[in-house]
C-alpha cells in the first residue's frame, strides 16, 4: 500500500518523458537557416529549412531540393526562392527538413556538381536528426534533370523523387524502375519540351515501374509553382520509405 504512490510517480515521470521526447525543442533555431561548408579549398553557402515541428528526439523526413539555371551562383540564398515560397505560403504541408544546396555554375549540370549536394546532406546529417528511410529528392529545370540523374546514380538513397520540367535518358529510367516517381511538366514548355518528362515516365513503365506524370495545359516552363504550391507533394512523399 505504501509503495503505490511511488509507482504512480514513476509512471507519471515516464509518461512526461515520453511526451517531452515528442515536443519540439524551443532552443533549436527554426526556419530558413544560412549554412556554410568547405569542399576542398572552397567555402560554399547553402540553406537548411527546419520546420517548427522539429525536435531532436524524433528523426525528421528530409527533402533535398535542386535549383534551376536562374538560381545558380554563390550567394547561398537564391536557390531557396521557388520551393521556399511554397513552404512559406503553407508550411503545414511541408513537415520536413529541407536542404537547399546551390549549384555554383549555370554552365554545368547537377550531375557534375553532385559533391555540393552530397556534402550539404552529410553536414545536415551531423547537425540534425534525419530519418534516413525518408529522404526525398526534387528539383526544377536543371534541377529536374539533376533529380533524374542523381537518383539514377543513387537509387538506394531516396524513398521517392519528384522531377519538375526535367529529363533524362532510357538508361537512367531503367535504374529507377523501383523508385516512386511523380514528374511534373507544363504542356506549353518550350525551354524543356514536355516530351522529356513523358518519355522518362514511359521508359520507367516499360521497365516495370509505376511512375506518374502531371502536366499543365497552357503552362510554359514555370510548372514548379503548380507542382509545389497546388499539388499535395509533401503528403505524397510521406507515403514512401526507402526499401531496406
Amino acid at each position: 500500500m505504501y509503495h503505490l504512490p511511488l509507482i504512480l510517480l514513476l509512471i507519471i515521470v515516464l509518461l512526461a518523458g515520453a511526451a517531452l521526447a515528442d515536443t519540439p525543442s524551443k532552443d533549436i533555431t527554426k526556419g530558413f537557416i544560412a549554412k556554410t561548408m568547405t569542399i576542398g579549398d572552397r567555402e560554399i553557402k547553402y540553406v537548411v529549412y527546419v520546420p517548427t515541428s522539429y525536435g531532436p528526439k524524433r528523426p525528421m523526413p528530409t527533402i533535398i531540393f535542386l535549383n534551376g539555371y536562374g538560381e545558380c551562383g554563390r550567394d547561398g540564398w537564391r536557390q531557396v526562392f521557388h520551393l521556399g515560397n511554397a513552404i512559406m505560403l503553407d508550411a503545414e504541408k511541408w513537415p520536413f527538413i529541407v536542404i537547399f544546396p546551390q549549384k555554383q555554375s549555370n554552365e554545368s549540370f547537377w550531375a557534375d556538381e553532385e559533391i555540393v549536394m552530397m556534402s550539404a546532406f552529410e553536414q545536415t546529417k551531423k547537425e540534425y536528426n534525419l530519418d534516413l528511410s525518408r529522404v526525398y529528392l526534387t528539383g526544377l529545370s536543371q534541377g529536374g534533370y539533376g533529380t533524374w540523374a542523381i537518383a539514377a546514380r543513387h537509387p538506394n538513397m531516396f524513398a521517392a523523387i519528384a522531377p519538375v520540367c526535367g529529363g533524362g535518358d532510357e538508361a537512367m529510367a531503367k535504374k529507377l524502375a523501383e523508385m516512386p516517381v511523380w514528374a511534373f511538366h507544363g504542356e506549353a514548355d518550350t525551354t524543356v519540351l514536355p516530351e522529356k518528362s513523358k518519355e522518362m515516365v514511359e521508359w520507367i513503365k516499360a521497365a516495370g515501374g509505376d511512375a506518374k506524370l502531371t502536366t499543365y495545359p497552357g503552362v510554359g516552363h514555370n510548372s514548379w509553382d503548380n507542382a509545389y504550391r497546388d499539388e499535395n507533394l509533401g503528403a505524397w512523399f510521406l507515403q514512401f520509405r526507402k526499401k531496406k
